[in-house]
């Protein structure tokens, strides 16, 4: 009689438990689901941005048209081109009010794509100075194997020649840092690294060549991280992030226009 009581009042207990497996059943499987469809969309968009980069690896067509109805600079006019990565395109223009300041960034470029592009985003627009930021996504292996610090180094020397054998003033600007100030990588841990060695080639070469060293980097962080003040991912500046690449960077173009023959 006992036994029989105690499974009586069991009863409604394992009936709640049976629904709830149910209903936590049903919910794994819809977020399976939902988990799924999201990862075959994210890779739909990995594979449209491959096609994407395999039919224009530069990334020429971005800028062609807005390049070809450009006018050419007018008389005294002191032209600039910012030539980077995310972090140059995702650059409000507002920084720079009233200024012929132009922005020839492409998100998610290495800097052997950016050298693909320079004749025609840079030095067919008679620029009097460009200012150069690239390497984080060719240390982060973006497009593959990432590439060693010379190997960017090389880039950005080439494009260096290639502006001073047409007149212009160059700016090379040190990697900005990064942090792991919203989550922790690994990663992220080594890219920091290999950045602080690529920003001592690029110095090192600025004093050699007498190009204009744009030293992002010290102004940005603390110990070797990326403020986190200045970001709101841990890579990417923020606004207040970007007043302060804004300040830096007049400073050094004013010195590359006006601080005698590079």
């Amino acid at each position: 009689m006992g036994v029989f009581i105690l499974e009586r009042s069991m009863a409604p207990c394992t009936a709640s438990v049976l629904r709830s497996s149910v209903v936590l059943l049903c919910g794994a499987a819809i977020w399976a689901q939902d988990s799924t469809a999201d990862r075959v969309k994210s890779l739909e968009h990995e594979l449209k941005q491959q096609k994407r980069t395999l039919r224009d690896y530069g990334g020429l067509i971005r800028y062609g048209s807005e390049n070809s109805e450009l006018p050419p600079p007018a008389m005294g006019e002191n032209r600039v081109i910012f030539l980077g990565d995310q972090i140059t395109e995702y650059w409000n223009r507002e920084h720079f009010p009233g200024k012929p300041w132009l922005n020839r960034g492409i998100a998610g470029q290495t800097t052997d794509q950016m050298l693909v592009r320079f004749r025609q985003d840079v030095v067919s627009l008679q620029p009097k100075a460009v200012v150069i930021l690239g390497g984080l996504n060719d240390i982060a292996g973006l497009h593959g194997s990432p590439s060693s610090e010379e190997m960017v180094a090389d880039n950005l020397m080439s494009m260096t020649e290639i502006a001073r054998a047409n007149g212009i003033r160059v700016v090379l600007a040190s990697l900005t840092p990064i942090c792991n100030c919203y989550s922790r990588s690994a990663a992220r841990e080594r890219w920091q690294e290999r950045i602080m060695e690529l920003n001592e080639l690029i110095e090192k070469y600025c004093s050699k060549s007498g190009a204009t060293f744009l030293d992002y980097f010290q102004a940005m962080s603390e110990k070797g991280d990326l403020k986190k003040e200045l970001t709101n991912d841990g890579t990417i500046p923020n606004e207040a992030g970007y007043a302060v690449m804004a300040r830096l960077a007049e400073k050094a173009i004013d010195e590359a226009l006006h601080g005698g023959v590079q």
